[in-house]
């Protein structure tokens, strides 16, 4: 048994030549031979994506916060969120990556073959990356779908609506000082002290997203009831039971 401490192993930067953007990755499995498994916890900023690439043994994603999209080659853009476990097939030429407004996380496991788990390729450019002809689908159909803002108030206040998406979630949540799941959990936590329903069920739908767990938000919860008031944790438990369950 060999235990490996968390902290024990330190971060990498995802390399230029292999990755668009900025990506984070924490090495969490490599095993001796026999066995030949390897795994990494790859952290994705927004707009940060693989290379096109290959495995010769396939690979497992588990994404386990934020929002990605991954695609294999001839293949629509599909949306990955936590929870999803993605299966790349031997040889299958794919990348993924965050989307454009959301980090993403998940652990990619790979095997070995001959000392090799990857094949890298030629960078995925921005047109495929952001949907281009040859990759329709209904993935890149939502992504021309009016944003909620737009949806809330756009045609009433038009700016509003436009320094809203482009302000708000385009610049102080793309911030690199907190990651989005940090955004979300003291975005709720704001909510639930001000007592809007409304705005708390479409961030705890979002704090979903972002990987803030069921758990989580129970314990936020439980918390603020102490300092933001009885009543308002009563009304914040009704909105998160719907949203997660």
């Amino acid at each position: 048994m060999d235990i490996k401490r968390v902290g024990s192993i330190p971060s990498n930067k995802g390399p230029a030549d292999w990755f668009t953007g900025k990506v984070r990755i924490d090495p969490l499995i490599q095993a001796s031979a026999p066995a030949r498994v390897a795994g990494a916890s790859v952290t994705f900023e927004p707009g940060a994506r693989t290379a096109w690439h290959t495995h010769p043994l396939g690979q497992t994603l588990i994404v386990i916060a934020g929002c990605g999209w991954a695609q294999r080659e001839c293949g629509p853009v599909e949306e990955i969120h936590p929870g999803d476990v993605v299966w790349i097939s031997p040889g299958e030429k794919h990348w993924h990556g965050a989307t454009p407004t959301t980090a993403m996380t998940h652990i990619a496991v790979q095997e070995q073959l001959d000392g090799k788990v990857v094949e890298w390729m030629e960078k995925v450019t921005e047109e495929q990356y952001r949907g281009s002809s040859s990759s329709e689908g209904t993935t890149t159909a939502n992504r021309n779908e009016p944003s909620a803002a737009q949806k809330l108030m756009g045609d009433f206040d038009p700016k509003l609506a436009e320094l809203t998406d482009q302000v708000l979630y385009g610049d102080v949540w793309q911030r690199p000082g907190l990651s989005q799941r940090d955004r979300s959990l003291i975005t709720v936590a704001a909510l639930i002290a001000l007592n809007r329903p409304e705005q708390l069920r479409a961030h705890l739908e979002r704090a979903r997203a972002n990987g803030v767990t069921k758990d989580e938000v129970v314990e936020a919860i439980t918390h603020l009831a102490f300092y933001a008031g009885w009543p308002n944790a009563v009304n914040a438990i009704a909105i998160a039971r719907d949203v997660y369950h």
